[in-house]
């Protein structure tokens, strides 16, 4: 499998351009909310109970994305009160699954986890690992309608390599890459739609992500997995655990 690492020792930890994407991504959800509430005061019952559904998730993923914008500020403050443990990435991956599904069927996007042989426990924080995932994927679920190469899917899948053990999300279209995330950050400062080509959005879960990951001294990368295109992180197994 094929790893490109995207990370960037020049860009800070807190940067006012994060909270910026981040800011820039919750005013979508919130302008998606305030129409769907105006067209449920006239719809039907039936089509009310949809919209409500949709409202719900929307709001909780701007709610999510909020929340793990901070957890990555705390991280980063105050990394003493983060320690590292071991993790179990399947059961990280159903948790982020579980917690993205209702984004996913409002957005028509199917979810799917793949978990590619048996792997020990890795080292790392359980609760930052599932923030990065599940920013990553919001990200994604969000750009996947408007990629017409793309199919509906997504899927949050694991594999080893040499280098340690792979956690991230995956879908079947190319235009997820490194070259993307690498023009992203340099367009961050200067346009609201960094991510040229993937998404339409700010990209602020991708931004989010990266920083809890570097906050745990782990590095966002681009992945490939069963053919399909992907962004994560290596972790490293929990020897200690391991048996000899």
């Amino acid at each position: 499998m094929a790893h490109e690492g995207i990370q960037d020792p020049k860009l800070p930890i807190l940067s006012q351009q994060l909270l910026l994407s981040v800011a820039e991504e919750i005013k979508m959800p919130l302008l998606k909310i305030a129409r769907l509430a105006e067209y449920n005061s006239l719809a039907a019952a039936a089509d009310r109970h949809e919209a409500d559904n949709v409202i719900r998730a929307t709001a909780e993923s701007a709610l999510h994305l909020i929340d793990n914008y901070i957890l990555g500020v705390r991280l980063a403050l105050e990394p003493q009160i983060f320690d590292a443990e071991s993790v179990s990435v399947s059961s990280v991956l159903y948790d982020s699954c579980q917690q993205l599904d209702a984004l996913a069927k409002s957005y028509g996007v199917g979810l799917e986890i793949d978990i590619a042989g048996k792997f020990g426990s890795v080292t790392a924080n359980r609760k930052g690992l599932q923030a990065a995932l599940v920013s990553l994927g919001a990200s994604l679920i969000e750009a996947l309608p408007a990629l017409e190469s793309s199919q509906l899917k997504l899927q949050l899948a694991t594999h080893k390599t040499r280098y340690g053990v792979v956690a991230g999300v995956y879908s079947d279209t190319p235009q997820v890459s490194a070259q993307a995330i690498r023009s992203g950050r340099k367009l961050q400062q200067n346009t609201r739609q960094p991510f040229i080509g993937m998404s339409h959005n700010s990209g602020a879960g991708i931004f989010v992500a990266d920083t809890l990951l570097r906050s745990m001294n782990l590095k966002l990368m681009t992945s490939r997995h069963h053919k399909k295109f992907g962004i994560g992180t290596v972790l490293q197994l929990n020897n200690q655990l391991q048996l000899v």
